[in-house]
């Protein structure tokens, strides 16, 4: 569902990935990890379309993202870091608003089931200005969602919301991957990354430095407890503990 080839996004001379590959399957959920400046917003960016890769391929859902780039597009749902909203539209104008852009037959009900599902259910008419930073994340998160996308792509999703709202969250995500989709998650929230995704990838300074399941990953540090979480093993990869 995912392919990335040989990325490199460059600036000014400055690899800021280098030369990344890694590949996500329908059903898997892959954990998108390094230290702040490592890449990883970028490789996201690259991979929504946001801004073109230097050089490499990006493939979604078999689309190629250079040369079919609104087929790819259709397939995919990009969450960023920082949740934009319109400031004059309601939290139910958001959604139907999507819900017309992708065409979503059954658009309304879906959108009144996101609203539910979110806890938004009460701020459906709810401008922006009138949501926390946890609603305004959630409603972000419904409208990428609302046309069911082959493709989830989620940058620090948990920020801003309560115990209760990353429950909901945590498992919003699974059931997205339970429905087919291939799910990115890239997140500073290690125990999350540990707790929902299927193989998590180490970057540092724009390269790949481990990609695997956390038992394998644990493999590449004998020295380790045989339960090392994934901090540990952030910490020995990236070399955050010297």
């Amino acid at each position: 569902m995912i392919h990335i080839e040989e990325l490199v996004k460059a600036y000014d001379g400055f690899r800021a990935v280098d030369g990344l590959s890694l590949q996500v399957g329908t059903g898997q959920i892959l954990g998108l990890v390094g230290p702040n400046g490592a890449g990883k917003t970028t490789t996201l960016r690259c991979l929504a379309g946001i801004i073109p890769p230097t050089s490499g391929r990006v493939t979604i859902a078999g689309f190629d993202l250079q040369t079919h780039p609104l087929e790819a597009r259709k397939r995919l749902a990009f969450v960023p870091d920082e949740p934009h909203l319109f400031d004059h539209l309601t939290a139910l104008d958001h959604l139907t608003l999507f819900s017309r852009l992708y065409g979503v037959a059954d658009g309304p009900a879906r959108a009144e089931a996101l609203l539910e599902e979110a806890g938004l259910r009460d701020q459906r008419l709810s401008f922006p200005s009138e949501l926390s930073r946890g609603m305004k994340q959630k409603l972000v998160v419904a409208c990428a969602l609302l046309h069911r996308p082959e493709v989830l792509v989620l940058d620090e999703p948990l920020t801003g919301l309560d115990p209760a709202a990353m429950r909901r969250m945590k498992r919003t995500v699974r059931d997205t991957a339970t429905a087919g989709a291939a799910v990115i998650v890239s997140s500073h929230m290690l125990q999350l990354v540990e707790e929902v995704c299927d193989r998590i990838l180490i970057v540092n300074r724009g390269k790949k430095v481990l990609i695997g399941t956390l038992d394998e990953i644990r493999l590449q540090f004998p020295d380790v407890d045989a339960d090392a979480d994934l901090e540990t093993l952030f910490m020995r990869a990236t070399g955050a503990d010297q």
